[in-house]
């Protein structure tokens, strides 16, 4: 395969060509310092290019739908010919860092269409499920003519917030019978939800009843949290992306929220704030990258690691020593 040079990256992804972008994301993902060292250089140069997609964050439990929700608001989007890049984070092993599930398989109305890019992408260890480079993976999309991009978390958990701070959307998928649901769901998700979706709602009767009830707790609980920032309302809706009932009226609170957030530069203050955010994250990360790639520093964990587990020293005053070696 031909070694592509920074030219080669920024012009097959400003016209478009999935095929280097995906290589240009394998390049972010990559541990190599060549490979970080080009990434970031090609990034740096595409940047006037990025920022004008909209973006959408989508999580939910296990189980929820999140798959056939993205695939039915996706058909949506590009009956409407925008353009959309789906980034959806799967589950790995921990002992072979694979990936065990098949996004694309999961989507089948949507693999294929020139108008769609699907990136599954290995969680591994990162955050919560959400992969190491998904903000720059985004920016890489933007540059790439997409006009929405969708994140997918694995589910309830760390990886919310991270996603949170890298989307202009964040949506909470939920099933019907919300009163267990809720219990199981930290607060703080419920407060990050600008949209929160009751999915599966009218497969039967039955379900049609305990959706309303969910909606209705919902909406209970909401008013007990602070004001959303930007003074947006959370909307919560019920809707069935299997057979698409009232998928319209949630894409009505969809294109809601972004006029919201366009009517008085919201939309730009969201995303300066999340800049900084990710300049501190960025700080945090490059620190404990280079900090345990010294190499007397691994040295020195291998030796601290074998007195913690003989039981000759705490872990925190480990800890200690470890900081005060190195600095």
């Amino acid at each position: 395969m031909k070694t592509l040079t920074k030219a080669d990256y920024i012009e097959g992804i400003l016209s478009g060509n999935t095929v280097v972008l995906s290589r240009a994301i394998t390049l972010l993902e990559s541990t190599r310092d060549d490979h970080q060292a080009l990434a970031r250089v090609v990034l740096e140069d595409l940047l006037p290019f990025t920022g004008k997609a909209k973006r959408i964050g989508i999580t939910g439990v296990p189980g929820v739908g999140k798959s056939t929700f993205i695939e039915a608001i996706g058909e949506k989007l590009i009956g409407e010919k925008f353009k959309l890049a789906i980034l959806a984070v799967d589950p790995s092993s921990q002992l072979s860092k694979g990936s065990i599930l098949g996004d694309k398989t999961r989507m089948e109305n949507l693999v294929g269409n020139p108008r769609v890019y699907i990136r599954p992408s290995a969680a591994g260890e990162a955050l919560g499920g959400v992969s190491r480079r998904t903000r720059e993976t985004i920016m890489l999309c933007e540059a790439a003519g997409y006009d929405y991009v969708i994140v997918e978390t694995v589910g309830v958990g760390q990886s919310e917030v991270a996603v949170h701070s890298m989307v202009d959307l964040f949506i909470l998928l939920m099933l019907p019978g919300a009163g267990d649901e809720l219990q199981g769901i930290k607060r703080g998700i419920m407060e990050m939800a600008d949209i929160i979706a009751i999915n599966k709602a009218f497969e039967d009767d039955e379900l049609k009843i305990k959706a309303k009830q969910a909606m209705q707790e919902i909406k209970n609980a909401l008013h007990y949290y602070p004001q959303k920032e930007f003074s947006w309302l959370t909307k919560v809706k019920a809707v069935d992306a299997l057979s698409g009932i009232q998928l319209d009226d949630l894409m009505v609170g969809v294109l809601q929220f972004f006029d919201h957030q366009n009517l008085k530069s919201y939309f730009t203050e969201r995303r300066k704030m999340q800049d900084l955010y990710w300049f501190e994250e960025s700080i945090k990360q490059q620190l404990l990258y280079k900090f345990y790639k010294d190499v007397k520093v691994k040295k020195e964990v291998s030796r601290l690691r074998a007195a913690i587990l003989q039981g000759k020293i705490s872990s925190f005053k480990a800890a200690d020593e470890l900081l005060n070696y190195r600095y």
